[in-house]
């Protein structure tokens, strides 16, 4: 049979059961090299932040990124990852019916420009498509 595996317990009361005093606390060392620590962390995320550069979150944009994301299943631009084009049509066509989607749900509440880039944006994705499949 096998053995089985132990488990191992930390007591992490405050006071000693045995004598009743205080147990002893972590050095004032180790708490400053956790502070350096996290300090060190925020620091490298905030350069990381600042080191991008992000475009203002709307409708607009949400929609452009679509656009990208079908133009890169397309074939048309280079996976940011791997620096090739592919064609992979079944998720170009997914992202096409996302975009019809939004455009169904969101009929009636979008500012003028935004229902034109949209309208123009699946249009012009919906003429490749057929130009890829025929």
């Amino acid at each position: 049979m096998a053995e089985e595996k132990g488990f191992t317990i930390k007591d992490k009361r405050a006071f000693s059961t045995e004598t009743g005093e205080p147990r002893a606390k972590p050095s004032e060392k180790a708490k400053e090299k956790k502070t350096e620590k996290k300090e060190t962390v925020k620091e490298n995320a905030k350069e990381t932040a600042e080191e991008i550069r992000l475009p203002e979150v709307n409708f607009s944009t949400f929609i452009l990124s679509l656009n990208s994301s079908a133009l890169l299943h397309f074939g048309e631009i280079a996976d940011p990852a791997t620096g090739r084009k592919s064609k992979n049509l079944p998720m170009a066509k997914h992202t096409i019916d996302i975009l019809a989607m939004l455009e169904e749900k969101t009929k009636g509440n979008l500012a003028e420009d935004e229902g034109k880039l949209l309208t123009n944006i699946l249009y012009d994705l919906r003429m490749r498509y057929i130009k890829e499949t025929t």
